[in-house]
């Protein structure tokens, strides 16, 4: 049995991540600003699965010293829709599409989710470029910068096209307004003012998202009339470990993006419905709307994308 096989072999009794071991907390929402989150639960509590503490996320392996990343080459031609991963330690790497790393010479953002194994030789991970003014001589150190919006994430799984992450990339920058010297999609945190208003609403939700809280799993996001997305996992220790760096993410699509939250809860149950009804629904829905990351036939991630919705639909 492989190593990733024996990490997600416990998880074979929530091989499927809908309504069977789900459910939708509408009544435990919370709401800050432009920003709804509902959060989705594990049926009948529990806590994490056995076996998923063997998989770290990105971001802590980073912070941890457990994985480096460098650039594949000095060409930019031949190189930059490519990364190099170096695992330090016995524990599997969980990397999502989304996810940013700043440095290198040019920041770039991880095109699909996978899972690295604990390994002596080197792996490669495709990603994009959301730096389109850069490419240094010197290679800078990366460092994690948490996930895209919900807008570029999106334009990223339905197209993996490199101009078009670009445009949107530009169409943000122009947007907000943001000072720039590198076409850089992170270039908004340089923006003292919204860099503030972001750091306001990551504060309200850290707090109601507490670790303590076994159940949940994920979450269904609304900002104006619009759901915005949902980031579903396997299990407590995934979603904890990606908590933060979603938070930031869906923070930057509700200012950017977002208004007063007017969409009641009935619309966002339908969409929920087709999403967690059963695995054939799930698999149609998330087709045009979104993805599903699979490990040993074991779902581990479901993320879906923008869903405009009139009130009251």
């Amino acid at each position: 049995m492989s190593f990733l096989l024996l990490i997600f072999c416990c998880l074979s009794g929530y091989a499927q991540l809908t309504y069977e071991t789900l459910y939708v907390d509408y009544d435990s929402a919370a709401q800050y600003r432009n920003l709804k989150l509902i959060p989705v639960r594990r049926k009948g509590g529990g806590g994490e699965p056995g076996g998923a503490g063997g998989v770290v996320s990105l971001n802590q392996a980073l912070s941890q010293g457990l994985v480096t990343v460098t650039e594949r080459g000095t060409t930019s031609i031949d190189n930059v829709h490519w990364l190099r991963f170096n695992t330090h330690s016995d524990k599997s790497v969980y990397i999502a599409g989304g996810e940013i790393i700043a440095g290198g010479r040019q920041d770039r953002m991880i095109v699909r989710d996978t899972i690295l194994a604990p390994s002596s030789k080197d792996q490669y991970v495709p990603v994009m470029c959301v730096e389109e003014g850069r490419w240094s001589d010197k290679e800078k150190k990366f460092a994690y910068s948490n996930f895209a919006n919900m807008h570029l994430r999106k334009v990223l799984d339905s197209s993996h096209n490199q101009v078009l992450i670009w445009k949107e990339v530009e169409k943000q920058l122009d947007s907000g307004k943001f000072k720039n010297n590198s076409m850089a999609y992170l270039s908004r945190n340089l923006d003292k003012k919204y860099a503030l208003a972001g750091d306001e609403y990551f504060r309200y939700f850290r707090e109601r998202f507490r670790e303590k809280d076994s159940t949940i799993i994920g979450f269904v996001a609304v900002s104006g009339g619009k759901i915005i997305g949902s980031d579903i996992f396997a299990g407590r220790s995934l979603f904890y470990q990606q908590l933060e760096p979603l938070l930031r993410g869906y923070i930057d699509e509700a200012i950017l993006y977002g208004g007063p939250v007017t969409l009641a809860d009935g619309p966002v149950k339908r969409y929920m419905d087709k999403l967690l009804k059963d695995e054939r629904s799930q698999e149609e829905f998330v087709k045009k709307n979104g993805k599903i990351f699979r490990q040993d036939g074991q779902v581990v991630h479901v993320n879906t994308f923008l869903k405009e919705q009139q009130e009251g639909n």
